[in-house]
């Protein structure tokens, strides 16, 4: 009897601490404000919006120790609209990210899923736009580059993200077209690497992009995850930082190659801008862009931070050089770890772009385009996380 309640009582201590190993967790965070802009297709436009420096999401994510030192890990998370209760990916029930995978601490970390990609991971967070201090208005034109905090969702991937070690990360991902017969149609896949060590950080990637948006597969015009629709869109980017006491400066490079582009989408626009869209002219044909971008960000108090960023890009577009300045400018207060307020200033110039084509739309990340070469947008809004 005494052995039975002796047994009794050590398989409920193992139970309670396999519980405690265990864990789900709700999350989420909340952006929104009002916007000014000075043009949106032709006309001065004051808005309540989300998202204009992060996307509002909530999600759920959690782990269990199978031991060994492995973990099954998942998240599922969705993103919406504040304003009017909206899902961010349109018809999508955990639009933002849904994966589950296997993380071992000696070995890495395998997913399974829709995912950001992996050059958004590594490299993205050595950018103004991918960061709260800048965040989605500051995104380089049309994102061309994918560096904006999670703005394009990859389906089907598979992701490997490798352990730390001596400051350096390293990940690669396979996206599945899931399409018989047809494997390379609209398929992705990419690998980024990444080194963190004291006040330095370096990150390098690469992505690939075949015939997005076409249909099902890694990224879908039907719920707004894709950016380009075109043949084919080639992205390498390379920056790093550097921070001293309050301060961090940073300096940011990508390179964008679209093939047989048919039109770009804006996320927040709520349309896609091509061939058929008279308010924003035409995209057809091949595009580069190179993106330069150096930023900083300085803490004058413990709550009290201001930041910005200025990126020029050049590009080559149908035998045109267009060109783009942006500018953003912002201060941000902290009432406490979970809750602040910003104010924050964005501008965009293109020149050199045909007349006839988009691309000579000034149009600032999560906004409608002006209906001349410039826009300026200015934003004071609230963030609360959870």
């Amino acid at each position: 009897m005494k052995k039975s309640l002796l047994a009794v009582a050590l398989s409920s201590i193992f139970t309670m601490s396999a519980h405690a190993q265990s864990s789900v967790t709700l999350y989420g965070l909340i952006d929104t404000g009002l916007v000014y802009t000075n043009n949106q297709l032709g006309h001065g436009n004051w808005q309540q919006v989300t998202g204009s420096t992060q996307n509002t999401i909530f999600g759920l994510k959690g782990s269990e120790d199978l031991g060994g030192g492995l973990h099954a890990i998942f998240k599922l998370e969705q993103g919406f609209l504040l304003n009017n209760g909206a899902q961010a990916f349109s018809g999508d029930g955990f639009g933002s990210q849904a994966w589950v995978g296997l993380q071992s601490d000696p070995y890495g970390t395998l997913t399974f899923g829709r995912q950001f990609d992996v050059m958004n991971d590594l490299v993205g967070p050595l950018t103004a736009e991918f960061n709260t201090w800048g965040g989605s208005m500051a995104g380089h034109p049309f994102e061309n580059d994918n560096l904006a905090a999670n703005s394009v969702v990859i389906n089907n991937s598979i992701k490997y993200a490798s352990p730390t070690y001596r400051g350096v990360t390293f990940e690669t991902m396979y996206s599945f077209s899931n399409k018989a017969g047809d494997f390379a149609n609209n398929r992705s896949y990419g690998f980024g690497l990444s080194y963190a060590m004291g006040p330095v950080n370096l990150a390098a990637g690469y992505l690939q992009f075949n015939h997005a948006g076409n249909g099902s597969g890694a990224t879908t015009a039907s719920d707004t995850s894709a950016n380009f629709l075109a043949q084919r869109q080639r992205i390498w980017s390379l920056g790093g930082n550097y921070t001293f006491g309050p301060a961090t400066i940073g300096l940011v490079w990508s390179h964008t190659q679209i093939d047989n582009t048919s039109g770009v989408f804006s996320f927040g626009t709520g349309s896609y801008l091509g061939a058929n869209d008279a308010s924003a002219g035409s995209l057809a044909g091949s595009l580069r862009m190179d993106n330069y971008e150096v930023n900083a960000k300085y803490a004058l108090t413990p709550a009290l931070t201001v930041s910005g960023d200025y990126t020029y890009t050049r590009g080559a577009y149908n035998g045109s050089s267009p060109g783009w300045n942006s500018a953003m400018l912002q201060t941000d207060y902290a009432l406490s770890k979970r809750t602040d307020f910003y104010l924050e200033g964005v501008y965009q110039n293109v020149h050199g772009a045909p007349a006839d084509s988009v691309l000579s739309h000034a149009m600032i990340n999560t906004l409608s385009p002006s209906s001349t070469n410039s826009q300026v947008a200015v934003t004071v809004g609230m963030r609360h996380a959870f």
